[in-house]
Parts: structure tokens; sequence; C-alpha cells
């Protein structure tokens, strides 16, 4: 079983328990029609990052009042703010099918949620390729609503990176995204190289890294 299908499995709450065959089946089928249907697309900044005592980060003009960030960011030089969108396409996909079908429609935004992972993924190797070649090491992303790292700075953050323009990424007054399946993100940039998997942290067996989201 490959990873993205192994995430669809966990996202649909299995747990520690095996998906029978039909549900792999349909997971197989739904990864297949939304490969079809997906426009990804991304976009990051760098800027520079300051950290009060009193558990501040300053990244450009946005101030953030967090301590589980600041945690993950201790030590980092710099902040890549980063989005990413599966598109519309996906949104009216998802829409369709839970016309007709809720079964699968549970099943498509499980493979929709792993999908939009693996392209974070992809993504976030590809920028920390090239900021090691200036001496920078990512950390985990970092997403607003982990932590006590507030749902709101969502705007500030999406502004930042002008998503509405850049990749056609919105927010609702109530902070949702749309399309609904994207992500927006803080990476650190540290001079030291952490071991840090890119799947971040629920990947890491180490419980007591003092960078832990």
């Amino acid at each position: 079983m490959d990873r993205r299908t192994k995430e669809a499995v966990r996202y649909l709450g299995y747990g520690r328990n095996a998906a029978d065959e039909k549900t792999l089946a349909l997971i197989e089928e739904t990864f297949a029609e939304l490969e079809r249907t997906v426009s990804p697309k991304s976009v990051w900044r760098i800027f520079d990052l300051e950290q009060t005592e009193d558990g501040r980060n300053i990244i450009g003009n946005m101030e953030i009042e967090s301590r589980s960030l600041a945690r993950n960011l201790k030590g980092c030089a710099k902040a890549v703010l980063f989005g990413a969108t599966l598109g519309a396409a996906t949104d009216r996909l998802i829409t369709r099918v839970s016309l007709s079908d809720m079964a699968k429609a549970v099943v498509l935004q499980s493979c929709a949620a792993a999908l939009l992972e693996e392209y974070c993924d992809e993504r976030q190797l590809a920028i920390g390729a090239e900021l090691e070649k200036e001496g920078l090491y990512l950390r985990p992303r970092f997403s607003p609503g982990y932590g006590d790292f507030d749902i709101t700075y969502q705007q500030p953050l999406m502004r930042m990176l002008d998503c509405a323009k850049t990749i056609g990424l919105t927010m609702t007054d109530s902070f949702m995204m749309t399309p609904t399946k994207s992500v927006t993100a803080l990476i650190g940039a540290s001079p030291v190289k952490e071991r840090c998997p890119v799947a971040g942290c629920e990947a890491c067996g180490k419980t007591d890294c003092e960078y832990r989201r």
C-alpha cells in the first residue's frame, strides 16, 4: 500500500484497523478520478523572522502570538509563507458526488485530503532544495489552527501571499478557504539542519523534540 492510500485510509478513520478490499478498490478508483480533475497550484514567499522573549513571532508586517509556533520556529532565521490548492474543480466534483453517493463522497473527501498533503510535501521538498543552496533548512509546515496558532491568522497570511491573484484561493468571513481543498502554512528556515521529515511531526517518533508542533 503506497503512502497516499495509507493517508486516505487514515483520514477515513480506520485507525489501526485494515481497510477491506472493496474500500481499497474504491480509494484507487477515486484517486484516478481526482488525478483527472485536480489542477494544483502553490505559492511561497520568504520573510525575515524575529522572535521575542514573550512568544511573539514577527514575520514581515505580521505579528503572531503563539507559543506553539514560537517553539516550532525556534532558531530559525527566516520563515516561508506557503499556500496551496487542488483547485475549484475538485470542489465541484465533491459537490456533484455528494448529491448521488454519500459513501463515495466520504472516500472522495479523504482521498482529496491525502492528495493535497502529498502535493504540499512535494512542493516543500522543492522549496527546501532551493533554500539549501543558501544554507537554510526547513522545519515541518505549521498551519493556522495548530496548537495556539489561531485560525484568524489565515487572513494576513493569505494577504501576504496574494493568494487570490496567485493561486485563486480566497477565504470566507468564517475563515474557511475556497476552494476547500487548500492549505496555508508557515515553514521555519534554520541555518541548522534538523532531521525533520517533510511528512511532519506526526511521522516522526521523536516525541521529546523541542520543535514539535
